[in-house]
């Protein structure tokens, strides 16, 4: 089944979403689409720092990657990630760089910083969806 059209009415709903339910979001996406999205420059991937971790952070969309590339990150742009890509080298590469994802973080919001995840526990969490999806 197709993904609807992502309507600015639409993309306003799903950032308004918990950081549970637009890591759900972005699983089931991803998944459909075959791809995920990050910001990209010169230097490579844009980084995002919490309290505890360095982050890639990774949306589910172009659109929610692009709406991040305004201020410090206006030179960057939405790159598509394949998922065989992601299994085959980021998981690993960002294991090895012992940095962490942070799924869909919303810019605006204070209080929602997107979930943080390792990349093992973030790569289970796209192998389960998969398997959710095929037997649906």
């Amino acid at each position: 089944m197709p993904t609807p059209a992502l309507t600015d009415q639409l993309i306003n709903a799903i950032e308004n979403y918990d950081d549970e339910k637009r890591f759900s979001y972005l699983l089931k996406e991803v998944i459909t689409q075959q791809e995920l999205w990050l910001l990209t420059d010169e230097h490579g991937c844009m980084m995002l720092n919490t309290e505890d971790e360095d982050c890639v952070p990774v949306w589910s969309n172009q659109e929610f990657a692009q709406r991040w590339a305004t201020g410090d990150w206006k030179d960057c742009k939405a790159t598509a990630i394949s998922l065989s890509t992601w299994y085959s080298r980021w998981s690993l590469g960002l294991a090895d760089d012992e940095l962490a994802i942070v799924v869909f973080p919303i810019q605006e919001s204070l209080t929602s910083q997107g979930i943080v995840l390792y990349p093992d526990e973030f790569e289970a969490a796209l192998r389960k969806e998969s398997k959710k999806q095929q037997r649906t």
